[in-house]
Parts: structure tokens; sequence; C-alpha cells
């Protein structure tokens, strides 16, 4: 097909359905725990957590059936921006990003209404380039820090401040017994054991974030509840640079078993609005939003 030739209705109907195939089949991989794990990794990542879920669904998929593990993913033309090149002969991830038409009348002026639609964009991973000859490729990772520091003690601050907008207040003991935290929604109160590093009460009050945001025992149940906010936590520390890659990423055997994709998607839809919610409260927000943000293919579809 020449390169400017327009496509017919038909053959964007097939793209489209090619689309929501690729996004049925990843969300599927989220079924078994080495899927979900992919998932959990792409969406910690600091690099990869800013694209939307479904993306990060296709990238956590298609990247694992080429071997590759990913870390940073960006097009031809960021990467070289970074100081890096994509190796000969890489083959692109396609991901969906929204393309905004302006819509016109029969007789081919503008309504001013506009429709969104999706298309495949190529961008690539790290391991997918080498240095740019001649320059210093540009760090693409934050430095992480230790569970057991003091580094992170400014993010105290703001964590309490999300504790109160939900409406609960904060208090700090010094805790004995094993507890480093709990969060009582009865009496709205967080607690959280005083004598910790800042680094872990930082994780304490994030994990109990995720519990005020909504995540209960009566709703959940007790395991499955924990299983939720542990998930959110780890991906919230992964962001602000907290080092957790010696954590093992809990999952619930059987989360899909009883509704199946439905209830599986549900699940990481759950995880990725805390951990934003959280993210949100602790960063300040993006000047631009990300090109693929927009997202849900198969409501504008």
């Amino acid at each position: 097909m020449a390169k400017n030739q327009k496509l017919t209705e038909q053959e964007r109907e097939q793209r489209r359905q090619q689309d929501r195939d690729r996004l049925e089949n990843a969300a599927r991989e989220l079924l078994s725990s080495d899927g979900w794990a992919r998932w959990i990794r792409v969406r910690a990542s600091t690099s990869l957590g800013r694209y939307s879920l479904r993306n990060q669904w296709i990238l956590s998929s298609e990247a694992a059936h080429r071997g590759i593990t990913p870390t940073h993913v960006a097009g031809f033309r960021a990467w070289l921006a970074l100081n890096r090149v994509v190796t000969k002969g890489q083959k692109a991830i396609y991901i969906l990003a929204p393309m905004s038409v302006k819509q016109r009348d029969v007789a081919g002026e503008e309504t001013g209404e506009k429709r969104v639609f999706y298309r495949s964009v190529p961008v690539f991973d790290a391991s997918q380039t080498e240095p740019l000859p001649g320059t210093e490729p540009v760090p693409l990772e934050p430095p992480r820090e230790p569970i057991t520091g003091d580094s992170h003690a400014d993010l105290l601050g703001p964590l309490r401040r999300l504790a109160g907008e939900l409406g609960y207040s904060v208090r700090e003991d010094p805790l004995g017994g094993g507890a480093d935290g709990w969060c009582d929604s009865t009496n709205r109160e967080i607690v959280v054991n005083e004598l910790l590093p800042a680094n872990a009460r930082v994780r304490v009050l994030v994990h109990e974030c995720a519990h005020a945001l909504g995540v209960h025992y009566s709703e959940y149940g007790r395991h499955q509840s924990e299983v939720l906010v542990d998930t959110v936590t780890y991906i919230v520390l992964s962001q602000v640079g907290l080092n957790v890659g010696g954590e093992s990423i809990p999952y619930v055997a059987g989360w899909g078993q009883s509704g199946a994709l439905d209830a599986i998607r549900q699940y990481a839809e759950t995880i990725d609005q805390l951990a934003r919610r959280i993210e949100d409260a602790l960063t300040p927000p993006a000047a631009d939003v990300p090109l693929d943000q927009a997202a849900d293919l198969e409501r504008a579809a």
C-alpha cells in the first residue's frame, strides 16, 4: 500500500480489531502468576508507570514474548535525544496512542466536534538500543535508596496530608510485638511505629493509606486486602526510588477464576488507581499529560 493512500473504513476497522485482540491477549496473561508479576514490574518502573494501564499490559506481554524485561521504552527519535540509538535489526513494540480527528458534515464543513481514534505507534526498550557514538547516554533511572535509611523522610509530610484528606489522623507510637502499624477505619486513625527509620515509616504509611482509600477487610477479606495493599505499596515505593527489588510480588491464586478476565482486570485497575492516587500525593503534577494517558481503546473504538 502506498504511504499516503488512505485506508478504507473496513481496513480501519480491521486494524482496530487487531488492536482490541492484542489488548485482550495481554490482559489474559494477568491470570497467571508470572504474567501478573511481569505487569507489576512494568507498573512499578519509574519510566514505564507513566503509560496507560492497557499499554502497560501490552508492554509486559509483548516484551516477554521476545525475551525482554522492559525497563525504559521510547520512540526512535526520543532515544536519539537520550544519546542512544536503536540497534540495527531491532523490531519495535507497538503501543496505542490517541489521535483526535475533527468531525465534518456531509458538506465537508467542521462541526466543532472531535472523535478520538487510537493508532499503533512504535517504541523500543532500552535493551534494544546502544550508545550514540561520540555522546554520553543520559541516565535512565534514578538511584534507589534502601528501606532501612532516612533518605525519603520528606515524604512523611505528604503522606500525613493525604491521610488527613481521607479523614484519618496519623499517630506515631513505639509499637512492640512485631506490629509496624495499622489502619483503624472505625476510629479513622492510622498508627505507625515511631521506632522505625524514616523510609520504613514511609512504607507503613503508604500501606495504611491504601487501606484508607477503601481496601477494607469487610469488602475484600483479610488475605485479599493485604495482597492488594502490598502490591500498591510495592509499586509506589518503586516509583519514589526506594529499593524493593528483593521483595516478592504478592498474588492470589484464583483471582480470575470466578469471572475470569473481568475479575482480574478489575483488580489490576483498582491497584493502578490506588497507586496513582498515592503517587499524585507524593509528586508534583507533570506539566504535560503523556500521549497515551487518555486511554481506553474499548470506549473509543
